[in-house]
């Protein structure tokens, strides 16, 4: 046997171990990313009300700190991506050989909990007429978005009827997600090998960009789309299969390639138009592909976060659990504040303060309700089919 070959089965045996193990760096850009989603968020709210911060800070500042939370989402796509195959991977020891019962059992006892609850407690501030929760009869009744919600099509519902009370709207990444991985396990189990499952997604890959400039029929479904998202994760499928089977030598080319990649499309907004980036569709592929680069590298090197990075690996660690609950705090934070009649001067610790409840309450809500949930669900499903 070679060295590379050697090289590339320890690797793989590496990987293989690590499967179910926390990344310190993975929980970073989760982190990275939610918190451009809460600032995002907060932000947007704040601007309905002829209020924002970004008003006082310089214009390329603002940009990145306040508008970077649909990239948050993208990044988070190819995590994700990278997460469920690397982990089918360490479990199943080839995707070929995943379980299709056993892969929608894990995802429904990981996402179905916390999607459930929050399902009944939107459904009751709806009926109870709290403001900011509403469902405009003009749009579409609480039964279908309950529908919409439970069957992932939130996206495609919004692109035909319009925007939901944002409380219903970040639903439309998941409705993406796990329509993804409704059809992940079964192109798995039908690909003849590695190759073969790495053409299939790249396929994804390609259909991106055209999804989002040509194979659309308005704006908003040019972003919440299920191919105009699928190409993000799909990349971070092939990043986890890269990491799994190729021996990398010098992964801090592909980090610093990465990182390049990603911090010109969150941070040089003039660079990526001048590109024609945007035109082409070709910045979320951009921002994706660095992810990876940037996850293969993170799963070869596996370094611990130091002290500096604790705040946003507590994030990350969080991050499902505060973007489907955040806009509770969002939505009645900034309701506080114009009730207050606060000027813009008391704006900056606001953004902080609503940023801070958001993360205090998704590790609750991860800590008291979904963890031991999902715990409970994996042991109940492997005692019943062992």
């Amino acid at each position: 046997m070679s060295e590379r070959q050697k090289g590339s089965r320890l690797s793989a045996e590496t990987i293989r171990n690590k499967g179910r193990e926390r990344l310190d760096g993975i929980d970073v850009l989760r982190g990275l990313s939610i918190l451009f989603v809460v600032l995002h968020h907060t932000n947007l709210h704040m601007l309905f009300n002829h209020l924002s911060f970004e008003e006082v800070l310089p214009k390329q500042v603002g940009k990145i700190l306040f508008w970077n939370g649909a990239n948050g989402v993208v990044v988070f796509f190819a995590i994700s991506g990278f997460l469920i195959t690397t982990n089918s991977l360490g479990r199943w020891g080839s995707l070929a050989k995943v379980s299709l019962l056993g892969f929608y059992r894990l995802r429904l006892a990981r996402i179905g909990p916390t999607l459930l609850a929050l399902l009944c407690v939107l459904s009751i501030l709806h009926l109870l007429h709290a403001k900011g929760f509403i469902i405009a009869r003009n749009q579409t009744t609480l039964v279908r978005a309950l529908l919409a919600a439970l069957t992932f099509h939130v996206n495609w519902l919004e692109s035909a009827r319009g925007y939901l009370p944002a409380n219903w709207d970040v639903l439309w990444s998941l409705s993406v997600e796990e329509m993804f991985y409704l059809g992940f396990p079964l192109l798995c189990r039908t690909a003849r090998g590695p190759r073969s499952m790495a053409a299939i997604l790249m396929v994804f890959v390609c259909a991106g960009p055209l999804a989002r400039t040509v194979l659309t029929h308005n704006a908003l479904w040019a972003d919440y789309g299920y191919l105009s998202c699928m190409d993000a994760i799909a990349l971070g499928c092939l990043a986890a299969m890269a990491a799994h089977y190729v021996a990398v030598q010098r992964a801090w080319i592909m980090e610093v390639s990465g990182a390049a990649m990603m911090i010109l499309v969150l941070g040089a907004r003039p660079a990526v138009r001048w590109l024609q980036l945007y035109r082409s569709g070709l910045d979320v592929t951009l921002l994706a592909l660095g992810t990876s680069l940037v996850l293969i590298a993170i799963a070869k090197r596996s370094r611990s976060g130091g002290r500096r990075t604790a705040t946003l690996r507590w994030f990350g660690r969080n991050s499902y659990e505060v973007y489907l609950t955040h806009m509770f705090v969002v939505t009645w934070g900034v309701q506080l504040f114009v009730a207050k009649g606060w000027s813009i001067a008391a704006a900056p610790a606001s953004y902080v303060a609503m940023l801070a409840l958001a993360g205090l309450l998704g590790a609750a809500v991860a800590r008291w309700f979904s963890e031991p949930l999902n715990r409970k669900l994996r042991r109940e499903l492997r005692l019943r089919h062992a």
